[in-house]
């Protein structure tokens, strides 16, 4: 198992660039597979500069219909012709948050032009339930929402009578990998909760070890209790399943990066764009 960091919100090095999103090019035992692609096509320059081959990906998987998780796909699907791209139905919900007093709308959701969808729309297979690429690859469809979870964010759609409903997140999904040395389990956000997307990702593969959990938390704008509570969740969780790495991306946080570093140690492995990790 091999991990790209094509996108990340930080960078390490020159001539890497950084935004706020999130892609990973996963070179698994079973198949190349592009997991999230960014805000922008920017991690395109990224994976030209670590010699990655976009034309090389098999299958691409979406982990849920937010910008910054899926602005690049037009672009990776100018370069690559063939990969099918997994996307939740629910996905293209124009989803939005209301932000600070004057309760402004900002867009959340996906920003492809119809002339964009259109030209990879027959390449796109919707998901709902579980649904298998290999034996060892599932894709877990809508993950279960945690019932303690509270988000530290929330999301709004409106429907066809012009209805503000909040947006559930079951657009969001997981994507499991097993390999001989335990389970590569992706989650963009954990915006159902980071113990849900755990628990509804080792369900594709009961018993086995977690090998690393590549996560973003989401964590930035939680309050220090829910941060500091998911991150003890998080570390006995890990312990509690074959003591594997948690890679912390995107979304979770400077405070909870360094709680997770503190509670876990070399368990904790802190990865930017351009960073690769090799599994163990």
């Amino acid at each position: 198992m091999k991990l790209t960091f094509l996108m990340e919100n930080k960078t390490y090095r020159e001539g890497i660039k950084a935004e706020h999103g999130l892609s990973v090019y996963i070179e698994a035992e079973d198949m190349n597979i592009l997991f999230d692609a960014g805000a922008t096509d920017a991690f395109i320059s990224n994976a030209l500069s670590l010699g990655v081959e976009l034309e090389s990906v098999e299958a691409a998987v979406v982990s849920h219909g937010h910008y910054d998780h899926t602005g690049g796909f037009p672009a990776f699907c100018g370069i690559n012709k063939s990969a099918p791209v997994y996307i939740h139905k629910n996905a293209f919900r124009q989803s939005f948050s209301i932000e600070g007093e004057g309760k402004e709308k900002k867009l959340s959701g996906i920003r492809w032009s119809r002339e964009e969808r259109n030209a990879f729309e027959d390449r796109l297979v919707f998901t709902e339930g579980p649904l298998k690429l290999t034996d060892n690859i599932w894709i877990t469809g809508t993950v279960g929402k945690d019932r303690d979870f509270v988000p530290s964010e929330r999301f709004y759609w409106t429907d066809e009578e012009g209805n503000t409903i909040e947006d559930d997140m079951s657009h969001e999904q997981c994507l499991v990998i097993r390999e001989k040395e335990g389970l590569y389990i992706f989650s963009g956000c954990s915006h159902r909760g980071v113990m849900a997307a755990l628990k509804e990702s080792r369900s594709m593969f009961p018993g086995e070890r977690v090998a690393a959990f590549v996560c973003g938390m989401h964590l930035y704008s939680a309050s220090d209790e829910d941060r500091e509570r998911i991150v003890r969740e998080t570390a006995a969780a890990l312990r509690e399943n074959g003591g594997g790495a948690v890679i912390p991306v995107h979304c979770t946080g400077t405070e909870a990066l360094c709680s997770l570093k503190e509670a876990l140690g070399e368990g904790c492995v802190i990865l930017s764009a351009g960073n690769v990790y090799y599994g163990r």
